[in-house]
């Protein structure tokens, strides 16, 4: 349509903006009917990589820990389509480390391809198991996510949660 502004859209992310990678492979089961892997898949992608963080640098206890991480908010905008039997590369970082939660952002790469196929976002706010109150982050697991700080903590997701990006 004529006289409409253009929405200006951020570069899309390469490897090196982020501090952590995790491969995973594709299954075949991904793919959906249109022949490419199905949105909810990469949801599992930055669990995934999120959670490996979690639990193997910061000693999160997911079976009995007093401490547990809940998802309150996430996105994701895709930019290419990946297929079953590719390699993904999830890079993560964080954006925000508060008292009691995290903002991660993470990009999905197809291996050895830049830039980014997906880009996304998960919060979590940390919570007392038994109460399910917000909790003060534990301090292994404050120390592992502050090694993927940002610089910044404005990027090119951070206002995909209020209406996309302009």
């Amino acid at each position: 349509m004529s006289g409409e502004t253009p929405v200006e859209r951020p570069p899309l992310a390469v490897r090196s903006d982020y501090r952590r990678f995790f491969t995973i492979g594709t299954r075949w089961a991904d793919n959906d009917a249109y022949g490419h892997v199905n949105n909810v898949v990469y949801y599992a992608w930055f669990d995934t990589a999120v959670n490996r963080i979690l639990i193997s640098e910061g000693g999160l206890d997911i079976a009995s820990g007093e401490v547990i991480g809940l998802c309150v908010e996430s996105g994701c905008r895709y930019h290419a389509p990946v297929s079953y039997p590719e390699d993904v590369s999830v890079g993560v970082r964080v954006a925000k480390l508060g008292r009691s939660s995290v903002r991660y952002e993470l990009g999905v790469f197809i291996e050895g391809r830049e830039p980014a196929v997906a880009e996304g976002f998960f919060v979590h706010v940390f919570v007392e198991r038994s109460s399910r109150r917000p909790a003060s982050l534990p301090e292994p697991i404050r120390s592992a996510l502050s090694t993927l700080s940002t610089l910044s903590t404005l990027s090119r997701l951070s206002r995909l949660s209020s209406g996309g990006l302009k």
